[in-house]
């Protein structure tokens, strides 16, 4: 699918910037109790699910009782990484003044430590999307993703790197800062020592937790609660990988050049951010299991208002693009990730 081109005018740019402007200053100006009873219940339903799961996995001997722990510990630490992780590091809940939600100290369950996430993702990424050779999140320096991407031989390895990536995805984002793609001629791992000494730090404490505290303090059940916690933690990569790709990398989601966005007005940023995005139809456990980022379009123009007032925006945005001609580029997460995967083995190839 050809891209599509960058059409508003400098006058409907800066038309454009003001009205989602004055929708941000809205609704910032809106936050309170319900935005703090929302996310404090999202944070309790978590907990329960965490200490459920890994008591049904104590269990473990008797089947149901084991697969019951394997599902609710993998919601428990889907909601920890996107409708917690992920949206109190944007700083979402920071205006609550809760220690426990604040973005900047906050630490996730996942290998990648948070600073590293916090500076790739709430900085280059957000502020750079999807212009080649600034964020580095197009492929995550492994995989080719769009024709615009330079083919070399390493492509050819794109299935294996994506299953890799689907099966294994916290990892992947935990060696994120290393910037491979750099090695040996630009950097060494000399030049990231300092780097990789935070990531191994909690690669250890993640993998002693779920493979070695829990399945020791289980006892006979110990190799259920091994077995369990890999699975649990299975689930959870395959399904953040997915809302991941799908938010960027479907048909229809543009990437750009360093030229096109060069001295960008707020109204032609805006701009990029909707074309750069796509978004996934659902149901509301849906949204909150993708940490609403399946409104990645409205998480991209707003990545500070709280994730779960997407939902209500989203019309508004929409209606907002059509006015001005801009494609919304949404669909169901089996087609969305239908053609990230298809992509990702036609780009193999030159």
């Amino acid at each position: 699918m050809s891209q599509p081109e960058l059409t508003l005018t400098p006058a409907q740019a800066d038309a454009l910037g003001r009205e989602l402007d004055a929708i941000r200053t809205r609704e910032l100006a809106d936050l309170g109790k319900r935005d703090a009873a929302y996310i404090r219940r999202i944070v309790r339903v978590q907990r329960t699910l965490e200490v459920g799961g890994r008591v049904l996995m104590f269990a473990g001997v008797r089947r149901p009782a084991w697969l019951g722990g394997v599902a609710m510990l993998a919601a428990s630490k889907i909601l920890d990484n996107w409708e917690i992780g992920h949206n109190v590091m944007h700083g979402q809940y920071d205006w609550m003044g809760d220690p426990a939600l604040h973005g900047p100290t906050f630490e996730w369950d996942s290998a990648c430590p948070s600073d590293h996430w916090r500076y790739a993702h709430n900085y280059l990424h957000h502020t750079y999307t999807n212009i080649i050779g600034l964020d580095r999140d197009i492929g995550y320096a492994v995989l080719r993703v769009k024709k615009d991407q330079p083919w070399d031989r390493l492509k050819l390895l794109n299935p294996i790197n994506a299953l890799l990536g689907f099966v294994l995805f916290q990892y992947s984002l935990a060696g994120y800062e290393l910037e491979i793609e750099r090695m040996p001629h630009e950097i060494t791992m000399t030049d990231k020592r300092e780097a990789l000494g935070v990531i191994v730090r909690k690669v250890f404490r993640q993998v002693l937790k779920d493979y070695v505290a829990f399945p020791l303090l289980a006892g006979r059940s110990r190799r259920f609660v091994l077995t369990g916690n890999l699975a649990a933690n299975l689930i959870r990569n395959m399904w953040t990988f997915a809302i991941t790709f799908c938010g960027h990398f479907p048909d229809g989601a543009r990437v750009f050049t360093i030229e096109e966005a060069r001295d960008e007005s707020r109204g032609m940023w805006y701009y990029r951010q909707i074309l750069g995005t796509a978004n996934m139809n659902g149901g509301k456990l849906f949204h909150i299991l993708s940490g609403n980022l399946s409104h990645q379009i409205e998480h991209h123009l707003f990545p500070d208002l709280p994730a779960h007032r997407y939902a209500e925006l989203a019309p508004e945005v929409r209606e907002i693009c059509r006015r001005y001609g801009i494609p919304y580029n949404t669909g169901s997460l089996p087609r969305q990730l239908g053609t990230v995967l298809l992509n990702i083995f036609r780009l193999a190839f030159p």
